[in-house]
């Protein structure tokens, strides 16, 4: 079994979304991507590493756990920043921060703001966007369990304190 890691958010993250759901963030999102420290292909085929990550992946190179924390800060950070630029941070929960970070961290920014996710959230719907999660269930065409699951917990994230 592997060593616990602690995981303190950098400034960024933190600046973008706030302390509360930084913390979560981290905690949340390993849980839901399983960390490899060797790349492999994720069910969509694409070269993928450490938490998930994508982003100049390398066939066959294996990384610490250190290089993976920090490849985790700097995608959440990213994918915080890009969400911010089509849905405001000042308008939503931590939970809601932490359920649309995550899935824009799986599904990609583009595909997170040009989603009914975004539109919704946009427009005060916020329990229509936390329902529009479920809709992202899918790769290669077809519905995958974890998949679903995953988008179950963003949506329970998501919708605490509305309902």
């Amino acid at each position: 079994m592997a060593d616990p890691i602690k995981k303190t958010p950098r400034r960024g993250l933190i600046a973008i979304v706030g302390a509360g759901a930084a913390a979560a963030l981290l905690a949340f999102t390993p849980v839901q991507e399983g960390r490899a420290l060797k790349t492999y292909r994720d069910i969509g085929g694409v070269l993928t590493y450490c938490d998930g990550a994508t982003e100049n992946a390398q066939t066959g190179r294996i990384y610490t756990p250190t290089e993976c924390d920090a490849q985790l800060d700097r995608d959440l950070e990213r994918h915080a920043a890009g969400i911010a630029r089509c849905v405001p941070m000042d308008r939503l929960t931590d939970g809601q921060k932490v359920a649309f970070v995550d899935a824009a961290f799986n599904i990609g920014v583009s595909a997170f703001c040009g989603s009914s996710m975004a539109r919704k959230a946009n427009a005060g719907d916020m329990v229509g966007a936390c329902d529009a999660l479920l809709l992202w269930n899918r790769a290669g065409g077809r519905e995958v369990a974890g998949l679903t699951k995953r988008r179950q917990r963003e949506r329970e994230l998501c919708l605490k304190g509305l309902r």
